[in-house]
């Protein structure tokens, strides 16, 4: 049993999910390169394998097409946006994901940034060093409206904690009908919304989903977060709206093309943070075991504890 680990980085806070797939007697090929794999490269790494432990690197028709061995792909994550999953079918390859162990991760972070923008915290931390003693007027979470578009594991995480801290949460999601937060559809939740925050997948080949009309919706002074996908937001409407004012802060943690080097990182209004929504030590290491689990049970090799 030949197994391919495409994420940049393994085990590196716990090496249980490494001892896990060796006890089951895998033979494990690691990405040599500490970053996202071209498909040139994914293939090379993969060539022979029964199954592949994957970050984000695309696993499309064309890849899958050139290994012609492969049974399984688990994500170490929860996006499947990366995955060809009509091509998996035909071609009997088993698909599993991780939606538990970056759940907290990501919204904890979601909550940090909100905080960070409301109290401006980042921004006078570059003025402090650059010199600038300013003291800037912030505003309180307690109160806010949020409105959380994607309301599965995370967003409702997220809506939790945020609750918990006086804010109060709407949702727009169209797989969900029935949560403890009024449900609305999305333009009405932009126009609603104090802070917006993105939880949500992103459908191959569609457009953007806060696009130039959907942000100039938002209420004016509003603040918006995306900890989901990068593509969700036009990038180019939303500088443009930063700089006018009419939204005064954005966080962003997923961009369309990766790594960022776009005008925003030009806004002091904006906090820039390198897609590290699941980079909170104990939540990756959960989420690594899992796909590591996930994979040897969908290859129908158990690991040795699970077997004794």
């Amino acid at each position: 049993m030949r197994i391919a680990v495409t994420t940049s980085s393994f085990a590196v806070f716990d090496p249980e999910p490494l001892d896990v797939l060796r006890r089951a007697g895998a033979e494990i090929v690691l990405n040599p390169h500490g970053r996202k794999l071209t498909p040139e490269e994914t293939v090379d790494l993969c060539a022979g394998c029964d199954g592949i432990l994957a970050g984000t690197e695309r696993l499309d028709r064309t890849v899958l097409e050139k290994l012609p061995g492969l049974r399984v792909i688990s994500r170490c994550g929860v996006g499947l946006d990366s995955v060809d999953l009509a091509a998996c079918a035909e071609r009997g390859i088993a698909v599993r994901n991780t939606p538990q162990g970056p759940t907290r991760a990501v919204a904890e972070l979601t909550a940090g940034l909100i905080l960070d923008l409301l109290r401006q915290v980042t921004r006078m931390d570059r003025e402090v060093r650059a010199g600038t003693w300013r003291k800037r007027m912030g505003n309180l979470l307690e109160g806010k409206r949020v409105g959380v578009v994607g309301f599965g594991r995370i967003g409702q995480a997220t809506g939790a904690l945020l609750r918990l801290l006086g804010a109060q949460i709407a949702y727009f999601d169209p797989f969900v009908t029935e949560a403890d937060a009024p449900r609305m559809e999305l333009d009405d939740l932009l126009q609603w919304a104090e802070i917006v925050t993105l939880h949500c997948s992103k459908t191959e080949g569609a457009g953007f989903l806060l696009d130039a009309r959907r942000l100039g919706l938002m209420r004016e002074g509003a603040w918006l977060v995306n900890a989901g996908r990068g593509g969700l937001v036009d990038e180019d409407a939303l500088f443009a709206l930063l700089s006018s004012g009419h939204v005064a802060g954005a966080a962003i943690d997923c961009f369309g093309k990766e790594p960022y080097a776009g005008p925003l990182a030009e806004l002091p209004t904006t906090i820039l943070t390198p897609h590290i929504g699941s980079y909170a030590a104990e939540g990756r290491a959960r989420m690594e075991l899992d796909a590591a689990r996930n994979l040897l049970e969908a290859l129908g090799a158990a690991p040795a504890e699970a077997r004794a």
